[in-house]
C-alpha cells in the first residue's frame, strides 16, 4: 500500500496518526461493502488494511504512554 506522506508512521505526530487511522478505517469499511455487493480483484487488500490499522493503533498507544497530549 502506497504511503501518502514521506514520513514513516513512527515519525508522525499523534494527530496525524489519528487522522490516518480514521481515513484507513473509512476505506476499510468501504472495501467491506464493495466485497459484499460486487467483485473485488485483490481480496488480500482487506487483510493488509486490517494490519495497517493495527500497526497505527500500536503507534498511537506508544505515543499515549509516552505522555503525548491528545
Amino acid at each position: 500500500m502506497a504511503k501518502s506522506t514521506k514520513k514513516t508512521d513512527k515519525e508522525l505526530s499523534y494527530a496525524e496518526l489519528i487522522t490516518q487511522k480514521n481515513e484507513l478505517k473509512r476505506k476499510y469499511m468501504d472495501l467491506r461493502c464493495t466485497m459484499v455487493t460486487s467483485h473485488v480483484d485483490n481480496t488480500m487488500q482487506k487483510r493488509t488494511m486490517r494490519r495497517e490499522i493495527a500497526r497505527l493503533n500500536t503507534f498511537i498507544r506508544q505515543k499515549e504512554t509516552a505522555g503525548v497530549q491528545k
